[in-house]
């Protein structure tokens, strides 16, 4: 590769580097729950979340959250390494195994259908995600974000719209699915930062002075 070649290369590495890192850092959330199976939820329901993959979950918790007083229960405390892919999935245990597919870690829970909330907690007990459903009266304990999810029928989970994006508002972010899917869902790029724009707009700027500028040289040898 000649001089002037490796110079553009380089350049166009260091635009895709910074597009890179706007895609990768993606904190830990809950995508998606299913806590209302068909017939008994004894080894049909589960939580999922979705985070980088390689991440260890020891430590972290998940706690429901009772919309009637606010009781603590149940409290799911979670290990394991979120896998490949970003979603990490936490099924419950019926007898010794689950009929839910891509489980990752096995736990004994049941939520309460709604109102209630799930929270997520970091080892250091800080709430790191919350999501809240049904409909909460003036008097009940709502531990969601915005304006809580709708509470669906039986069978029926509720998902965020995309794994990696969250607003801060249950009722936007969370949607209803009539066919659960545990382990997979949609994904989307955030949009760049107005630093990253501007690092990509001088890195652009620069690399097109540097190539600009040895392009006669390399043509004049």
């Amino acid at each position: 590769m000649s001089r002037y070649g490796r110079l553009l290369w380089l350049c166009l590495a260091l635009l895709g580097s910074l597009g890179a890192s706007r895609a990768e850092a993606a904190p830990v959330r809950l995508s998606e729950v299913l806590y209302d199976a068909l017939g008994s939820d004894d080894g049909n329901v589960f939580v999922e979340l979705f985070g980088p993959a390689g991440l260890s979950l020891d430590g972290f918790v998940v706690e429901g959250v009772n919309g009637a007083g606010g009781a603590i229960g149940p409290v799911l405390g979670l290990s394991g390494t979120i896998p490949e892919g970003g979603f990490f999935v936490v099924a419950d245990l019926a007898g010794e195994t689950t009929a839910v597919l891509e489980a990752d870690l096995l736990l004994n829970f049941d939520f309460q259908n709604g109102p209630d909330s799930v929270v997520l907690r970091a080892p250091s007990g800080e709430v790191i995600d919350a999501l809240a459903y049904g409909v909460f009266g003036p008097t009940d304990v709502l531990a969601g974000e915005g304006t809580p999810a709708p509470d669906p029928a039986a069978g029926r989970s509720l998902a965020r719209r995309f794994a990696n994006l969250d607003t801060d508002d249950n009722a936007r972010d969370f949607e209803i699915l009539a066919s659960p899917t545990p382990g997979f869902g949609p994904t989307q790029v955030p949009e760049p930062t107005r630093g990253a724009l501007l690092m990509a707009a001088l890195a652009a700027w620069l690399c097109a002075r540097r190539t600009t500028r040895a392009a006669p040289q390399l043509a004049s040898r």
